[in-house]
């Protein structure tokens, strides 16, 4: 391995040479821009053997890497913000097809107000479209998800595209030391991209056909058996990357001292970073506090949740998305979890960095203090006038 002091965005755009991907479809949007920028420049000077497609809009950068995918082609895009809702449409055709493309989203405000600064409400609205998503915390997981994704989308088991979400500039735009792997053990973990769902001249098929009441469910039920099958296949993804690369991953979901704390807040993201040191600092005047960082929201961790937060006494759920008229949408996730699982201490859920406003320290201390009140409240944090 080789130590690189790289910001997150070319991490990832690493992560993704090492996969030796067959095609990228580009269409720069801030702050996602300079991974497809990096991985151009590999292309230009040899490193990387890749078709590179320049095309006029996140739609057909979408468009363009189902068409890859559907001949069998390891396929990889990127974008943000206004230009995933802009894929929207394509999200469906994707998942639905079953075809396992990579996409890297740079998590970024939606307009309006107009905003290129970092929040999830992007991802988090298209959760629904049968996409694997993961959350980065910093960008050596962000390389390594890189390379996981296509581990995990690929299996047959799976079969499902996959979405990596990096915090837009709060990761995509800082610089941090990053191990970036030797492609030879790359290649030891990841196998060559083989499947039987593609366009074959010596075996043909009907991909992408309309499907009637009479067979919609059963497509429907088998994508839903793919997204679920995930569970062990990260498992057993995370394992071999274990062995091979020496580094370890916990799953679906991080536990921070959630396991045994009386008062605990979920979250995603780099904030969790933040989040840990508040932890830390309370921890060490001897409160019970912790966190649970989601590291995925599809598929949802369900039973890590309920095992983690069985014994709280309070959990507050801190986002950076608002599902208006209702509450926040991570909020409304794991209040599932914790009905199914009978576990019933109050919740919170408190709304904040929305179009890129920093989430302080101070202001995670507070929640931790106001829900030790053991009183449920929906509240945006750190408003001007309060």
């Amino acid at each position: 391995m080789a130590n690189k002091f790289i910001s997150g965005n070319d991490a990832f755009a690493y992560g993704i040479a090492l996969s030796r991907p067959h095609v990228i479809s580009a269409y720069p949007i801030t702050p996602q821009t300079t991974v497809v920028e990096t991985l151009s420049s590999f292309i230009a000077n040899g490193t990387l053997n890749s078709e590179f497609i320049h095309v006029e809009s996140e739609h057909s950068a979408l468009s363009a890497a189902i068409g890859a995918s559907s001949v069998g082609a390891r396929a990889f895009t990127a974008t943000s913000s206004q230009g995933l809702l802009y894929m929207a449409e394509c999200l469906t055709y994707a998942s639905g097809g079953r075809y396992p493309i990579v996409m890297m989203n740079a998590n970024r405000s939606t307009a309006l107000p107009w905003n290129i600064y970092g929040d999830q409400r992007d991802s988090i609205s298209l959760l629904d479209h049968g996409w694997i998503q993961a959350y980065a915390e910093d960008a050596q997981e962000a390389l390594d998800l890189a390379i996981m994704s296509f581990y995990i989308a690929e299996h047959k088991k799976v079969s499902t595209p996959f979405m990596v979400n990096l915090d837009g500039f709060a990761l995509t735009h800082t610089y941090e030391v990053v191990d970036v792997p030797e492609q030879e053990k790359v290649d030891e973990f990841l196998p060559p991209f083989e499947t039987d769902n593609k366009l074959d001249l010596d075996e043909p098929k009907n991909l992408g056909f309309s499907a009637g009441p009479d067979t919609n469910t059963e497509f429907k039920y088998h994508e839903q058996q793919g997204m679920l099958n995930a569970y062990e296949v990260i498992s057993e993804c995370e394992q071999k990357f274990k062995a091979i690369f020496k580094r370890e991953y916990p799953g679906l979901v991080e536990d921070y001292y959630a396991s045994s704390a009386d008062f605990v807040i979920v979250t995603l993201g780099t904030i969790a970073g933040t989040v840990k040191d508040a932890v830390d600092t309370l921890r060490s005047d001897g409160k019970k506090v912790g966190l649970l960082r989601l590291r995925y929201l599809r598929p949802f961790p369900n039973e890590e949740i309920v095992k983690l937060l069985k014994d709280a006494k309070a959990v507050a759920v801190l986002e950076k998305d608002i599902s208006f008229g209702n509450e926040g949408t991570v909020y409304t996730n794991v209040n599932s979890a914790l009905k199914k699982g009978n576990v019933t201490c109050p919740t919170s859920n408190y709304i904040g960095g929305l179009g890129g406003r920093d989430i302080e320290k101070h202001q995670i201390i507070e929640i931790f203090e106001r829900i030790t009140s053991m009183q449920s409240e929906i509240k945006f944090i750190g408003l001007k006038g309060e």
